[in-house]
């Protein structure tokens, strides 16, 4: 379920399973797939389940259907590292293979795959801009025109009717003069996070005059006061 919102005069709706849909450029944005990170691990000495690969793409693959995206951009970090393509099963390239043939599909490069193989198709950049809105992998401090950015992995922790929840969040700085920014949830399965909170996140949105955690709920966006700039 994606849960519509306003963003720099765009209609954007935020899923439940971390991706972002832009319903006028009929695009599906995601951040920070980290493929192959669990056999990135296995070849340090930890043993992780193999299969972070195959839920991200399948999961990507449902997100494509729910909203029917013609438009795939990835906001950098999609391998863990350079060589993670070339560890991918058989199952997993046939699946990424198939959708960047379906899709028009824009790899936005990262700090952890600078270097991306061509092999799959769809078009490498560092960023893009679409309907004036910046895409890039990490937000850049100081930047004033509207931007979706990923990198840091967003993670809300906070106490919602005496219940503590952790989870996966967009974060939105606004600016003085109204321009807005936001980070996207990192939507690899195996991702961790960083406090919706943490100083780095605050710090990367500036300039700004409010930041707020964004949460798709019962298909509405919770919002969660984060910072406020001093009067």
């Amino acid at each position: 379920m994606f849960a519509p919102f306003a963003f720099a005069g765009h209609e954007l709706a935020l899923g439940q399973g971390r991706a972002l849909y832009w319903p006028a450029e009929r695009a599906l944005l995601v951040a920070d797939l980290h493929l192959e990170k669990a056999s990135w691990f296995a070849a340090r000495g930890s043993m992780l389940p193999p299969y972070d690969s195959r839920d991200t793409l399948e999961r990507l693959a449902d997100a494509v259907r729910a909203t029917g995206a013609r438009r795939v951009i990835t906001l950098g970090d999609n391998f863990h590292d350079d060589a993670g393509a070339l560890r991918l099963d058989a199952h997993c390239t046939g699946m990424l293979e198939a959708l960047t043939r379906a899709l028009d599909w824009v790899w936005i490069t990262g700090n952890h795959d600078e270097e991306l193989p061509r092999g799959f198709g769809g078009t490498i950049v560092p960023e893009l801009e679409l309907s004036g809105v910046i895409l890039r992998h990490e937000a850049r401090a100081g930047e004033t025109a509207p931007e979706l950015s990923g990198h840091y992995h967003p993670k809300l922790r906070a106490n919602v009717r005496n219940r503590h929840i952790a989870r996966p969040c967009a974060v939105l700085g606004r600016g003085a003069g109204g321009s807005e920014r936001m980070i996207l949830p990192a939507f690899g399965a195996l991702t961790g996070g960083l406090d919706a909170a943490h100083p780095e996140i605050l710090g990367a949105l500036q300039p700004a005059r409010a930041i707020e955690a964004l949460m798709p709920a019962k298909g509405r966006i919770a919002r969660f006061p984060l910072w406020q700039a001093a009067a």
